[in-house]
């Protein structure tokens, strides 16, 4: 058994609105599973357009409303080969944030990318095939607040999901 906490990484394009806020909520979430102490969260984006930048601040009303953490502290980054390399889950937002995840990726890395809303039992199931689009989270960057309510639906909806699969991945730590 390892003393290293599980690490988990939600990454969005500018990490001021979708990574954070999924990081937040599988914060929550993982507290209230009592997983909190072993399991470390992180975001980052795909670009460094919004490096430095704080949480949006549609995100951070959204957050609040729902009774969460609204990110005080946070400073968007853009994700580096290391961090994929040195996280045991990392969540794709996109699409098209999971394949520039998979470009920077070590090829040995690249089975630690998994499409964040594939955790959501509600979501469309992606077939041989079919492009993994069917589960993005929508970007509520250019729309208003009820947009930011939505992405906040979505994240909620497979933030469970994550939870039970890294509790999986934690007992097979244990048993190894």
């Amino acid at each position: 058994m390892t003393d290293d906490p599980y690490r988990v990484m939600t990454v969005c394009t500018g990490n001021i609105c979708r990574s954070p806020m999924a990081a937040i909520v599988l914060r929550d979430r993982l507290d209230a599973a009592g997983l909190g102490e072993v399991v470390d969260i992180d975001s980052a984006g795909v670009s460094d357009e919004e490096t430095g930048n704080p949480v949006d601040r549609r995100a951070r009303r959204v957050l609040a409303e729902h009774g969460y953490p609204t990110g005080d502290g946070h400073r968007a980054r853009q994700i580096t080969a290391a961090d994929i390399a040195s996280h045991d889950l990392v969540l794709a937002m996109t699409a098209n944030h999971a394949r520039a995840l998979r470009r920077l990726a070590r090829a040995d890395d690249d089975g630690r990318i998994r499409m964040y809303r594939s955790f959501d039992p509600q979501a469309p199931v992606v077939g041989p095939g079919e492009s993994e689009q069917m589960l993005d989270v929508d970007d509520p960057w250019y729309g208003d607040i009820e947009d930011f309510e939505h992405c906040l639906t979505e994240i909620e909806a497979a933030a469970d999901g994550v939870v039970e699969l890294v509790r999986s991945q934690l007992a097979a730590r244990e048993r190894s």
